[in-house]
């Protein structure tokens, strides 16, 4: 009972995620599919399109000349001036070479004499007291006065007298003449003006006779037939299409390229022809290159060297008319060997083929 009700649940939970993806109805067992999403199909169609536009083309019509004469000035009327010098004449300057002066001679005075009377004492009197015989005891009675007078008394004193004071006698001398030669101007120096004519040239110069002038000359458009491609139907609806199990997983084609070399071999375009593109050109699926390289060599180089070749197979289908959306390009380089014989083990060639190689498988949308 319990077996019956997990089956019917299971039977049922299946039934609805196949309803919510829209997922075929009644599969045949072991059958896979892949959830496609249709492509925009699209149709050529020819169209005529202007390629050169039609435009207007001018022609120059160069202009003419004729030739003049015409006199030019080469250098202008200027003045040039000439100094001359002064011109001087020698005359005869007299000069006092010896002032004149006055000698003097010295004139000594004379005297002569001459006498004079002076009074020597003046003229005196007075009263003199003369002592007198007597018998009388006292002095004083014994004494007489007398009014005496003396005259003047003279003498004669002889002088020097001067007859003429001492003084000089000039006598002039005359001056000393002379003359020296001294140079005059003439005639003061001057700037003398001297005129210079201006210089002519006659020369032949060409001169527009006729301006340049255009011509036009209408070019008509140029037309092209092209193909073009346009949307003849919308694509956006989801399928489900039925595919080979075992392309879901790593498919290994013999896909072999040039040595150290991205460029795809002959004989490998025709693994390609014969194995892709059939099941690309048949259902709208997508797929992912996966290239890979055996453990030899650089990591890095070899991680480069898968990828290019990865892209390599790539390019080469959409040269056959595979969208490119709908390809994948992966390269691993030496990370995913089928063997033992990675960096460092001896291995024989038929060991490192086997890590050489391309895979494919199939993506859901």
């Amino acid at each position: 009972m319990k077996t019956n009700l997990l089956l019917s649940l299971t039977l049922l939970f299946g039934f609805g995620i196949a309803k919510a993806q829209n997922l075929p109805a009644n599969p045949d067992p072991g059958k896979c599919y892949v959830k496609c999403i249709t492509k925009d199909e699209f149709k050529n169609v020819e169209e005529t399109v202007e390629v050169y536009p039609a435009y207007t083309r001018l022609q120059v019509v160069p202009a003419t000349y004729r030739t003049v004469e015409e006199r030019v000035l080469l250098k202008e009327a200027s003045k040039k001036f000439v100094y001359v010098p002064a011109t001087y004449e020698t005359v005869e300057v007299p000069y006092v070479k010896k002032e004149g002066r006055t000698d003097l001679s010295v004139i000594p005075a004379s005297f002569g004499s001459s006498s004079r009377t002076y009074e020597s004492y003046p003229k005196t009197s007075g009263w003199e007291y003369k002592d007198i015989p007597c018998d009388s005891p006292s002095k004083d009675d014994c004494v007489s006065a007398c009014f005496v007078e003396y005259p003047a008394r003279f003498s004669d004193v002889s002088f020097t007298t001067l007859s003429s004071d001492a003084s000089t006698n000039s006598k002039p001398i005359s001056e000393v003449g002379a003359t020296y030669s001294k140079k005059v101007i003439k005639t003061p120096a001057r700037m003398e003006e001297i005129e210079i004519p201006a210089q002519y040239q006659t020369i032949k110069r060409q001169v527009i006779n006729t301006p340049a002038s255009t011509t036009s000359v209408n070019v008509p458009a140029k037309t092209k037939t092209i193909t073009k491609t346009v949307l003849a139907k919308k694509g956006g609806i989801t399928t489900w299409e039925e595919v080979d199990c075992g392309l879901m997983s790593a498919n290994v084609l013999p896909i072999f390229y040039e040595t150290a070399s991205a460029r795809i071999t002959s004989a490998s375009k025709k693994v390609i022809d014969d194995t892709l593109l059939p099941l690309l050109n048949s259902k709208p699926v997508s797929i992912e290159l996966m290239s890979h390289t055996d453990s030899r060599g650089n990591d890095s180089y070899n991680q480069s060297l898968s990828q290019q070749r990865a892209n390599s197979v790539v390019n080469y289908l959409v040269s056959k008319g595979i969208s490119r959306s709908r390809l994948s390009a992966k390269g691993y380089g030496e990370t995913r060997l089928v063997n033992r014989c990675s960096n460092g083990v001896q291995c024989s060639e038929a060991q490192h083929q086997k890590n050489r190689r391309t895979e494919f498988r199939v993506l859901g949308n």
